[in-house]
């Protein structure tokens, strides 16, 4: 009789999870017309999204598009978001690393697609769409880490803050040039960088523009380490080799834990407690929770 419970609840809450995770921010009450916007978007073509997923569980987003630094173009931006969907879909995912091709991370938007977006609805619905797609990337129940090589600016650096973590290579640099645009963050990096550093430090990054090198990202708590190598393939090692202490262990353990984090940071107390009630009764008396006892594990 407990089984059947069991999982009837797992069900409902893994349900209802993941229709509060695809919930978008803005709808058509906003005037957001999203297959109306990949249309525009898809008329700037070049570069790709890459995704490979690994046996651990860990999947490789690489953004592909080295000729300018990684910036997005428009058909690059509608990948992105067919790429998080996959994630989304991806049961056995338990960590994500998100890196650039050819030694940088990103330089932003392409400049040639913002000059034919510049109108003020396009740019509006450019940022609806990429608030959309980062904030379903925030919300993926993997653990996920920005491997910044190179230079991660303007657009890069607001997709670094959408990761749980940062690493930094030397000699790499995250910064937002926004004000040297006229502009601000628009794809959600100001308010997720403030829950990151704090008000003040995010205020000075922004209107300072300030560059930030791994030391300095490392003392405002916005990086987790430096690795030792610059070189791609070394440092995606170094990557995978820090994050599988993370995501070692069962993949419906790892998941929960990550949605119950998510919940503590996005939702008021009371309906935080609730989740984790919830995610908390998927686990209790699930496989690992009852091979764990059968081990009675020791603490150390």
């Amino acid at each position: 009789m407990a089984l059947p419970l069991w999982k009837n609840l797992l069900q409902t809450t893994k349900e209802r999870i993941l229709q509060q995770r695809r919930l978008s921010l803005y709808n058509g009450a906003h005037g957001y017309e999203e297959e109306l916007i990949k249309k525009k978007l898809q008329q700037f073509a070049g570069g790709s999204i890459n995704l490979s997923k690994e046996d651990n569980g860990i999947g490789i987003l690489t953004l592909n598009n080295p000729r300018l630094m990684n910036a997005f173009t428009g058909t690059m931006m509608v990948e992105l978001q067919e790429r998080i969907t996959e994630l989304e879909n991806w049961k056995d995912g338990k960590g994500l690393i998100v890196y650039g091709a050819g030694n940088t991370f990103c330089s932003g938007s392409d400049l040639n697609a913002v000059k034919e977006i510049s109108n003020s609805q396009d740019g509006m619905n450019m940022c609806m769409f990429m608030q959309n797609t980062l904030t379903r990337l925030m919300r993926l129940p993997l653990i996920s880490v920005a491997l910044v090589q190179g230079k991660a600016f303007g657009g890069g650096a607001e997709l670094t803050t959408a990761c749980d973590f940062r690493l930094m290579t030397p000699g790499s640099e995250i910064r937002f040039v926004h004000k040297h645009m006229g502009l601000v963050p628009g794809w959600g990096g100001a308010a997720r960088l403030v829950r990151i550093v704090g008000s003040g430090a995010a205020l000075q990054l922004l209107s300072g523009t300030a560059r930030v090198d791994p030391e300095k990202a490392l003392r405002l708590g916005f990086s987790e380490q430096t690795l030792s190598s610059s070189d791609e393939t070394r440092a995606l090692e170094e990557a995978r080799a820090w994050l599988s202490q993370y995501t070692e262990g069962p993949v419906s353990v790892i998941r929960a834990m990550k949605k119950v984090v998510t919940a503590g940071r996005e939702l008021p107390l009371e309906d935080a407690l609730r989740t984790e009630k919830d995610i908390f009764g998927t686990v209790w008396g699930g496989p690992a929770n009852l091979q764990a006892l059968v081990r009675r594990p020791k603490h150390k």
